[in-house]
């Protein structure tokens, strides 16, 4: 199994502001090289094999679409990793972000496959109060690809600092054409960060493979996050350090189940 991934000496306090100053602008922030692609390469076969799984259990794919999909990943070996979960890179840039304490709440992967179409622009979450109100960042989500992601099999779509507008008008604003919606095309080892408040779609995969993206999501430790979850083995979970138990919201098992039934069903707003 591999341990050494995060490339915390890559990055320096000033590379870190400047993550968490685009993040804050612009919605998303992009760090190449994040991790180590022989990590990728653990991941993507192991995931190969979970997708696997799950296309035959009742329930194990929660539909995003026209052929695309999210599942949940166990947290088992090679996904059970501190190292990318509190990757001190990531956890420099929510640190910068996050003014208070914030917890762990997701870690699944979303997957279009061949016969994907444009998903509808949109929010993961809704706004705290009024999307006339702006609010500081209070939900994060860290995404990395399991395979490159180009042109053709189905990149992320987001129009950055649509997080700062009312929604209507930056649908308008997308439109118009006076603020695109950007592809972010990704090689092995590059992760983002962005907030699900800026309006992003996903795009068709044209290839006959599938494209996964890891997405662990993180939050501000008040914020209610009842559609996502993640259970974890007690054994496991009491092996962590003090700090990482606190940041993970779970629920601790003896066992974990040999099935999952997904419940992120509704996920646009």
């Amino acid at each position: 199994m591999v341990q050494s991934i995060g490339r915390v000496n890559k990055y320096t306090d000033t590379d870190l502001n400047r993550f968490a100053e685009d993040l804050n602008r612009d919605g998303i922030c992009v760090i190449r090289g994040l991790f180590d692609q022989e990590l990728i390469s653990e991941w993507a076969k192991a995931f190969e094999n979970l997708f696997r799984e799950r296309q035959n259990q009742p329930g194990g794919l929660a539909p995003r679409e026209i052929a695309r999909y999210y599942l949940t990943l166990p947290w088992v070996s090679p996904f059970a990793n501190v190292e990318v979960f509190a990757n001190p890179v990531i956890m420099g840039v929510l640190e910068r972000v996050f003014f208070q304490e914030y917890v762990m709440v997701q870690l699944g992967v979303d997957l279009p496959v061949q016969g994907s179409d444009y998903q509808e622009i949109h929010r993961d979450y809704r706004p705290l109060f009024s999307d006339q109100i702006v609010t500081p960042l209070y939900a994060l989500a860290v995404n990395f690809p399991l395979v490159e992601v180009t042109a053709e099999n189905g990149p992320f779509q987001m129009a950055r600092g649509t997080h700062l507008l009312p929604r209507e008008e930056g649908l308008r604003k997308i439109a118009t054409g006076e603020i695109p919606m950007e592809s972010f095309y990704m090689q092995l080892g590059d992760a983002m960060i962005r907030t699900p408040l800026a309006l992003h779609r996903g795009s068709p995969n044209r290839t006959n493979q599938p494209r996964p993206m890891v997405v662990m999501g993180y939050a501000m430790h008040w914020l209610h996050t009842p559609k996502v979850d993640l259970t974890l083995q007690r054994d496991y979970y009491e092996s962590l350090p003090e700090n990482l138990r606190q940041m993970i919201r779970c629920q601790v098992v003896e066992q974990l189940p040999k099935e999952k039934v997904e419940t992120y069903v509704n996920f646009k707003y």
